[in-house]
């Protein structure tokens, strides 16, 4: 594993704990173990947080992978990429929101956003192991500048 692969990896593994910790808290919370569902869900959050900043990192000082499949599997890639990132950007707006209803013991909104919120984050976390499984493991791709020396040469 060398340094571009290394990143996404470890980014990517941090979205799979983090959904499997979602699916645990709202378990716990059906189960009405509330103090258990709260610290799981938290620990969920700080996994997330925990991606952010290595994908952010990455693509400043790394930068992102491009396509190396097929060309004629670029549009289909690119659509599904766009479809992720869609999803990635409203979980994150959802889960934030969420949390916020938790914390205010605004529990009725909570358990509204929070059921879709879930649904959201599994999506997005299956499409994110989708679009590693495609650009590190099937056809992996060439690297593009980091954003550092695309900006200061």
């Amino acid at each position: 594993m060398d340094k571009y692969t290394i990143f996404p990896t470890i980014s990517t593994s941090f979205i799979v704990i983090s959904a499997i910790l979602v699916a645990i808290g709202w378990n716990l919370a059906i189960k009405r173990k509330l103090d258990q569902h709260k610290k799981v869900m938290i620990a969920a959050a700080i996994a997330a947080i925990i991606f952010f900043i290595i994908y952010s990192s990455r693509t400043i000082l790394v930068g992102n992978t491009e396509w190396g499949g097929p060309d004629g599997l670029k549009p289909y890639y690119l659509t599904f990429l766009l479809f992720h990132i869609v999803l990635a950007t409203v979980a994150a707006v959802f889960g934030i929101t969420t949390l916020v209803l938790g914390f205010k013991s605004r529990f009725a909104k909570h358990r509204k956003w929070g059921r879709v919120t879930s649904i959201i984050w599994f999506f997005t976390a299956i499409t994110g192991v989708a679009v590693y499984i495609l650009l590190y493991m099937m056809y992996p791709g060439g690297h593009t500048k980091p954003m550092i020396d695309a900006i200061f040469g």
